[in-house]
């Protein structure tokens, strides 16, 4: 006979890749142990696998549901009614938002997607791209004249961007919400007054 799925059983999954996430961040992917994320999570080892075979399975399930969620969440923003300028500052500001409270899984995202096989990594990237594709439709509204025929600057412009975003939890890590907002405003006048004397 089957065994029946705890009511709880969802909770639970969720609070073993949060916990785990934690480990991957702290440890790295590859030092990290069943053991130690059975310990971090309060379960025995064997309960562990009663959710998850391996520890390759729980990094998939974090950066999948990270990312997957992240791109949705920044590809859903409603810009309806706001001018360039301001789309570009909501963008901005929802993703530092969004980054808030997921420093582990972001770290996780930057050192562990590697050790994952190439056909998890390419759906990973995925998501990845749409946010960048997202991103770079509003730069070229913003500026069309610099970025027209110039794909190459239009990257490099984007991925700068991200670059920005992506390392503020580095040395601002724990920022509340006021100064997320404060540093969307410095990188919108950065990136503004940036490519418009391109």
């Amino acid at each position: 006979m089957a065994r029946t799925i705890a009511k709880d059983h969802d909770q639970k999954r969720a609070q073993i890749l949060k916990s785990a996430a934690r480990v991957f961040a702290r440890e790295g992917f590859d030092r990290a142990s069943m053991t130690q994320l059975a310990r971090e999570c309060g379960i025995s080892k064997a309960n562990i696998y009663h959710y998850y075979d391996s520890k390759d399975a729980i990094l998939y399930d974090i950066l999948e549901i990270y990312l997957r969620e992240l791109r949705d969440l920044i590809c859903g923003i409603d810009l309806s009614g706001l001018d360039d300028a301001a789309r570009l500052r909501k963008v901005i500001a929802e993703i530092l938002l969004a980054y808030q409270g997921v420093d582990d899984e972001h770290r996780v995202q930057i050192s562990g997607m590697s050790a994952l096989p190439e056909d998890q990594q390419r759906i990973l990237r995925g998501y990845q791209r749409d946010m960048v594709d997202y991103l770079s439709d509003i730069l070229c509204q913003v500026a069309p004249g610099t970025f027209e025929n110039s794909p190459g600057k239009l990257r490099s412009t984007t991925m700068s961007i991200f670059g920005m975003l992506n390392w503020y939890y580095m040395w601002n890590t724990g920022a509340g919400t006021q100064a997320r907002e404060d540093y969307a405003d410095l990188v919108t006048k950065l990136t503004l007054d940036g490519v418009r004397s391109l």
